[in-house]
């Protein structure tokens, strides 16, 4: 109350002044109308003083009512918590009680689940990994329920489901001792799913149209390797798909698919050359060149050692073989002495000798020259290792095997290029000798007639 009068005195002050200041500047109120806009002015203030007084009162009487209310519903809410946390000791109790009963009843019950839900966790391992589970899915489904089912101690396994774990079990063992066949979809290259006739041998291996086949447990589907092992492993999966009775020879994997993974990634004998680089490449090409080489020797030497054969066989003279040339020198010096006539069959000898002897000097370069190729391209692969290493340290073997796998392969090259290259070169060789030692003996068997006549 005293605020409001406070409050009454200023409003009236400044309307007093707000007054004074109208009448100084119209100077035309009086004191009487002066007197009587206060008494107006005044009238209307506490009219709305009383007005703001009345509603204050009401709304704390609200807020009290208001007050109250929240008050009651606290003191609800604590006898509530109260008779919960009473209610939740009880069933503390009472749940314990019945846990100690339970574990009582069960007795040896609880190891045989313990072992049951342990036989049910590895056995779903297996079977989701096993290529059995690719003509028999799901197993591994309920072998994951039925363990947690065993991890719960609130659930019980039935006679049904332990004798369907022994069921499956007995399965997989009876599985792994077949080869069986059924029609599946398989993932062929390109992505496209054809169905076709699935040969499973055992737990180890499935086959299709003689190829081998991988199982994928995650997304359930069987696809064909993209790349597959060499051909005599693959020949004998095509010959076991088309047997259906009988036994025939087939390279399984006993790792389930572990091997024959890491035998499909070494390279073939064409990616191995590939291997050798420049280095591979120009050794292969110095053995192909040796070997062309050689088959022109191997024939010419052979078409002119029959000639020769023949002319051994005849008298008459002839200038398509070394020996009917060398014989003709005989008819064209008849009347010289003998030691005249040797010197003429040296010569002619010596001019066959090149014809006979052509192109052997190089097949032998090339059996010495083919094993330093090698060896150069063993150098340049350890200093692309070393500079791997240098780059990129030892972390990872591969890197390092890339190098050292390129120096073995050029080293190999050189070898298989040199060691049937010395072998033609000695045949050659042989065989040109053989034809350069009738023809002197040729030759020394006229010289010896000659003389007997000239004595």
């Amino acid at each position: 109350m005293k605020f409001l009068k406070q409050f009454s005195q200023k409003a009236i002050l400044a309307a007093t002044l707000a007054l004074s200041t109208n009448a100084l500047a119209d100077q035309a109120l009086n004191l009487d109308s002066l007197l009587k806009t206060l008494e107006q002015g005044q009238a209307a203030q506490t009219t709305q003083n009383k007005a703001r007084e009345a509603d204050f009162r009401a709304k704390q009487d609200q807020q009290v009512s208001m007050l109250n209310a929240l008050t009651n519903k606290r003191n609800g809410e604590l006898s509530r918590s109260e008779r919960l946390e009473t209610s939740f000791e009880e069933n503390e109790i009472k749940l314990q009680n019945l846990t100690d009963t339970l574990s009582k009843r069960m007795g040896s019950l609880k190891e045989l689940f313990g072992v049951l839900q342990q036989v049910a966790g590895d056995s779903s391992n297996k079977f989701q990994t096993s290529v059995v589970s690719a003509q028999i899915p799901g197993r591994s489904a309920f072998m994951d329920e039925m363990a947690k089912k065993m991890g719960s101690s609130s659930r019980l396994a039935s006679i049904e489901d332990i004798e369907k774990v022994w069921y499956e079990l007995q399965r997989e063992m009876t599985e792994q001792g077949k080869v069986s066949r059924y029609n599946s979809e398989v993932i062929v290259a390109g992505g496209s799913k054809v169905t076709k006739e699935v040969l499973r041998v055992g737990a180890f291996n499935l086959i299709a149209d003689g190829k081998y086949l991988t199982y994928n447990p995650v997304t359930n589907t069987t696809s064909e390797l993209t790349r597959q092992p060499v051909s005599r492993f693959t020949e004998t999966a095509a010959d076991l798909q088309l047997e259906t009775t009988g036994t025939v020879a087939f390279a399984l994997d006993p790792t389930g698919g572990s091997i024959l993974g890491l035998l499909v990634q070494a390279p073939n004998t064409q990616e191995q050359v590939h291997q050798g680089g420049a280095v591979g490449y120009v050794i292969l090409g110095v053995g192909v060149l040796a070997l062309l080489i050689a088959l022109e020797r191997f024939f010419s030497l052979m078409v002119m050692g029959a000639k020769i054969r023949r002319q051994l066989k005849e008298d008459v003279a002839r200038d398509d073989n070394p020996l009917g040339r060398v014989m003709k020198v005989k008819e064209q010096y008849p009347n010289v002495a003998y030691d005249t006539l040797e010197l003429k069959l040296s010569e002619a000898i010596l001019r066959e000798m090149p014809k006979i002897t052509r192109n052997l000097t190089l097949i032998k370069i090339i059996s010495v020259v083919a094993p330093l190729l090698g060896l150069l391209g063993t150098v340049t692969g350890m200093i692309n290792t070393f500079q791997a290493i240098t780059l990129f340290g030892t972390g990872d073997p591969k890197l390092m095997a890339g190098g050292i796998s390129q120096a073995l392969v050029t080293t190999v090259l050189g070898l298989v290029v040199a060691i049937p290259t010395v072998f033609l070169y000695t045949l050659l060789n042989t065989r040109s000798r053989n034809l350069l030692l009738i023809l002197q003996e040729q030759s020394a068997g006229i010289i010896a007639e000659r003389s007997e006549k000239g004595a």
